[in-house]
C-alpha cells in the first residue's frame, strides 16, 4: 500500500467517491464527516496523509489544522469550495502542504497527493541517528537526548518532515505557536541558533538545518 489517507469531508458521498480513486491508486483511506472528531482520529490512526475540508460541523478546517501543526508535521491538503485568496493563503500559513478549490476532479486529488507525499518525503526525512518522539517531544541524536524546547522541537519536526523544502521565518513562526502569539518572526533566528548548538554537540561534522539567503531556513543532510 502508498499509505493511509484520511479523508476529513462531511459531504459523505464525494468522499466516497475519492476514497475509491484512492484505493484504485493503492492507498487505504479513512473517512471522517465531523470535523470535531478529527484531531483526536489523525493521533489515533497515524494516517500519511490528511484531506481535509475546510467547512465542517462541528470544527473548522483551519482550526483543526492548527491544532495538528501544534503536534504533527503529517502532510495536510485543504479542500474548500472557497475559492478567495485569503483562505488559501491563511490555510498555506497554518502548514497545509497543499490546497484544493472545489469542484475538482477525483484524479486530480490523486495526483495531488501523491506529489504531495514525495515532495515531503514522508518515511524517509530523518537520517537513522536522529529520532523524535512526538508524544513527549523529545529529540534524541544516537541515544543522546537534545534536551529542546516545546517550541525547538516542535519548529525541527516540522523542518525535518520537509527535507529540501524552504520556509519563511513567518511559516516557522507559525508552525512553533500556531496559538497566534505575538511575536516578531526573528524569534526564529534565536530557535535556529539554539537548536544548531545542541545538535553540534552530538553531531560536530553534519549540518542539518541550512539558512536560505533572502528567504529562511530548510532542513537537508551534509557533512561540514
Amino acid at each position: 500500500m502508498n499509505g493511509l489517507v484520511l479523508i476529513v469531508e462531511d459531504e459523505k458521498s464525494s468522499a466516497e467517491i475519492v476514497a475509491e480513486y484512492l484505493q484504485r491508486a493503492n492507498f487505504s483511506t479513512c473517512i471522517l464527516t465531523d470535523g470535531a472528531e478529527a484531531v483526536s482520529r489523525v493521533f489515533e490512526n497515524s494516517p500519511d496523509l490528511v484531506l481535509l475540508d475546510l467547512m465542517l460541523p462541528g470544527k473548522g478546517g483551519l482550526e483543526i489544522c492548527r491544532e495538528i501543526r501544534m503536534r504533527s508535521s503529517v502532510p495536510i491538503i485543504m479542500v474548500t469550495a472557497l475559492a478567495e485568496e485569503l483562505d488559501r493563503l491563511l490555510g498555506l500559513e497554518l502548514g497545509a502542504d497543499d490546497y484544493i478549490c472545489k469542484p475538482y476532479s477525483p484524479r486530480e486529488v490523486v495526483a495531488r497527493v501523491k506529489t504531495v507525499l514525495r515532495r515531503t518525503g514522508q518515511g524517509d526525512a530523518l537520517p537513522q541517528y536522529l529520532q523524535l518522539d512526538q508524544l513527549k517531544y523529545r529529540a534524541t541524536i544516537k541515544g543522546r537526548d537534545l534536551q529542546l524546547t516545546a517550541a525547538e522541537f516542535r519548529l525541527l519536526s516540522y523542518l525535518a518532515a520537509h527535507p529540501g523544502r524552504v520556509y519563511n521565518r513567518q511559516q516557522l513562526l507559525n508552525s512553533t505557536y500556531p496559538d497566534d502569539r505575538a511575536l516578531n518572526d526573528r524569534a526564529i533566528d534565536n530557535y535556529i541558533k539554539n537548536l544548531r548548538k545542541k545538535i553540534a554537540q552530538w553531531l560536530p561534522n553534519v549540518e542539518l538545518i541550512h539558512s536560505v539567503y533572502g528567504v529562511g531556513y530548510k532542513f537537508e543532510i551534509q557533512d561540514k
